[in-house]
């Protein structure tokens, strides 16, 4: 394994353990069996290690949801939207130390140019990858402003699922609860 990967596993394992805001560059050098100066040859700095551990992270989770949301072809976009809620709120137990860490870096991105850039980044990707996935169901260019909208939008609802679970896990809606609401909604529309 390169120093790089070396770098990323052990900064993946650290988020994990520690948090993002308590990881020094000791703590990664340590845990990945480096030296100092790989973490600035590789990412430029110990944050830029960390957002990209953190991108990884959500890289993966994403493509995971993404190919709950496509398994079934003959699925309705609703359908679709909803199995992947369910497998967001089921999946939130296991990466909830994960996810800690990704607020902690956002809490710190408003002072910090440079990660504030790496995360719209991450979400310039996922956005992009959701709008694809949206293009497909509705037979459309991704690039169509309405699949952009509707990319952030489904982003927006991930993004609030897990910040009431992290607060109020108990409290949280489950997957039947959502649909119910979804259908409840589409009624008050009618």
């Amino acid at each position: 394994m390169s120093h790089r990967d070396q770098l990323l596993a052990a900064a993946r394992q650290l988020l994990e353990d520690k948090g993002y805001a308590h990881i020094t560059a000791r703590d990664l050098v340590a845990a990945s069996g480096t030296n100092l100066a790989s973490i600035g040859y590789h990412f430029g700095s110990k944050a830029g290690l960390l957002n990209a551990a953190l991108g990884t992270v959500f890289e993966e989770w994403a493509a995971q949801l993404t190919t709950i949301a496509l398994a079934d072809p003959a699925a309705s976009p609703l359908e679709r939207a909803h199995r992947t809620w369910v497998a967001l709120l089921d999946g939130l137990n296991g990466r909830r130390a994960l996810l800690v860490s990704f607020v902690e870096a956002v809490a710190q991105a408003e002072r910090d140019p440079e990660l504030r850039e790496q995360l719209a980044g991450m979400y310039r990707g996922v956005r992009a990858r959701v709008a694809e996935i949206v293009g497909r169901a509705l037979d459309t260019d991704p690039e169509d402003p309405r699949c952009t909208a509707v990319a952030s939008w489904m982003m927006a609802v991930c993004d609030g699922l897990s910040m009431q679970w992290l607060l109020d896990p108990a409290a949280t809606p489950h997957g039947p609860d959502l649909l119910r609401g979804l259908a409840d909604l589409r009624k008050l529309s009618e």
